[in-house]
């Protein structure tokens, strides 16, 4: 696999993003279709069917959204943990989730300073990303 950096870190799951979320989408879709062109004699299950894929929907997008918040919690208590391991402070309550997400890329040499200068510039999620110049890989984020 080639190292990690800011302009590959960016990572697909192709279940998810080629398959489970089209697929539901395009299920809404045509059940909508097909309640628009419906007749007298299927409008109830033209009805129940967009109902059903509506649910469906939203269930695949809850599920994912549901396991990305995780993550952005084990990651925000590793991230504190290795702030205060290393500077011997916790990290600055200032700091936005993201711009948490964004110092997990940076070494531990790079991150108390970069967290620093993030929480007193606000800096956004992709200039941290951008700041950090030598990069640690996250392979295991989904």
């Amino acid at each position: 696999m080639k190292t990690q950096n800011y302009s590959n870190h960016a990572r697909f799951d192709p279940l998810w993003h080629f398959t489970a979320m089209p697929l539901t989408l395009a299920g809404l879709v045509a059940s909508i279709v097909n309640l628009v062109r419906c007749s007298e004699v299927n409008c109830f299950m033209s009805v129940l069917l967009v109902l059903i894929f509506f649910i469906l929907a939203t269930v695949v997008a809850l599920v994912r959204t549901y396991g990305l918040k995780v993550q952005d919690r084990a990651i925000r208590a590793e991230e504190r943990l290795r702030h205060f391991v290393l500077t011997g402070q916790p990290l600055d309550k200032r700091l936005r989730m993201g711009q948490i997400v964004a110092l997990r890329f940076a070494t531990d040499e790079e991150m108390p300073a970069l967290a620093k200068r993030a929480a007193e510039e606000s800096l956004t999620p992709k200039q941290i990303k951008e700041a950090i110049k030598v990069w640690k890989a996250d392979l295991r984020r989904v």
